[in-house]
């Protein structure tokens, strides 16, 4: 921004804009593998669980099906039982460590539009688009697709995800650190 001679700050010239911090958005391949090593993950817990309590073996998202009349859910309660299971998943590790297994692998991580941990409302929210309408999701985001690389709910919710930088050797430029001779 520069300023005109009676001192007012010109938004108009952003070339001289200066950014005090950068934060470096995750790639959605990244977003992808971590979503998919989640997803084999919680679909393995979930079948357990299936078969443990239904004595039924049913992999939850292959019930769905195309036939004569649309697209259908073959058993419903399964697909909203596995959503939730991965709703609350999502809930608990992105809010207490922005990570969930699979976004640890490829050290990427959800935080708010300021890359600071994001509060439970704006991860639940994240995380029901993820958990019970990732397609539509992904394809309107994809569609509306913002600089910031948001999905949907990443914008209704006000978070982004993140590329985690690898941490340098010496953590700390500050200090310099001299062997006595």
């Amino acid at each position: 921004m520069s300023e005109n001679r009676n001192g007012d700050v010109n938004p108009s010239k952003n070339s001289d804009r200066k950014f005090s911090r950068e934060i470096l958005l995750a790639k959605w391949e990244d977003r992808f593998v971590a979503w998919l090593i989640d997803f084999i993950i919680i679909s393995i817990i979930t079948n357990i669980l299936f078969y443990v309590f239904s004595a039924q073996y049913s992999f939850p998202f292959w019930g769905i099906y195309f036939g004569e009349n649309g697209i259908g859910i073959k058993q419903p309660y399964e697909y909203f039982v596995a959503s939730s299971i991965f709703f609350i998943y999502w809930v608990i590790l992105e809010f207490l460590t922005g990570q969930t297994i699979g976004k640890k692998v490829v050290h990427i991580k959800t935080c708010n539009l300021f890359g600071e941990r994001a509060n439970i409302t704006k991860i639940a929210i994240e995380a029901f688009g993820k958990s019970f309408l990732l397609p539509i999701d992904i394809i309107l985001g994809l569609i509306f697709s913002s600089r910031r690389r948001q999905r949907i709910f990443n914008k209704v919710s006000g978070t982004i995800v993140i590329k985690l930088r690898k941490p340098e050797e010496d953590e700390n430029d500050t200090i310099k650190y001299v062997k006595d001779q």
